[in-house]
């Protein structure tokens, strides 16, 4: 019997949605079942087409948000959509239907209070014994942090967006 852990992937620096990515293809790979839930981003990348042109029979990946929130006002639709993530992964991490189930962005919509901390812990307590759950996103709140089995702090030391280099097709997007 294969025991489901809880993956944290925080901090700063870049790279936490393209680790537990990297991890969906690598459990697709072993012929496990994945759902990716991405939290605030609205915007689809490179990923969802991959994903929805070759992976779709081991991978899903759905968006419950209406785009970043960096350079403006949270909307009543922002939480709405992460709301309806919420009530859906519920569900999905009951049931066992998928191995692995990535939560990316979800620190973000908990940090702007669009889904309670409370609401992030009760799902990580619910979820199915065989599943690995991934929680990706900054400012991970401490609770989620201490429950989790694996946390890991993306440190940004240095990033040319500094230089003014913008997302890049197959890179960032």
């Amino acid at each position: 019997m294969r025991k489901g852990y809880i993956q944290v992937y925080t901090g700063n620096g870049k790279g936490k949605t393209t680790a537990s990515l990297g991890l969906a293809l690598r459990a697709a790979g072993a012929g496990l079942k994945v759902f990716i839930a991405q939290f605030i981003k609205r915007r689809k990348c490179s990923e969802h087409k991959i994903i929805e042109e070759r992976l779709n029979d081991l991978i899903t990946i759905k968006m419950y948000g209406k785009g970043f929130i960096l350079n403006r006002e949270p909307t009543s639709d922002d939480i709405s959509a992460a709301l309806e993530g919420y009530e859906e992964i519920k569900d999905i991490l009951q049931i066992g239907k998928y191995d692995l189930v990535i939560l990316d962005e979800i620190n973000v919509a908990v940090n702007y209070n669009f889904i309670p901390a409370c609401k992030l812990l009760e799902v990580m307590a619910l979820k199915h014994k065989k599943v690995e759950l991934v929680i990706t996103g900054r400012n991970a709140n401490t609770d989620v942090m201490r429950k989790a089995d694996l946390v890991t702090e993306m440190k940004a030391l240095k990033h040319y967006k500094e230089k003014g280099v913008k997302a890049r097709k197959g890179i960032e997007c």
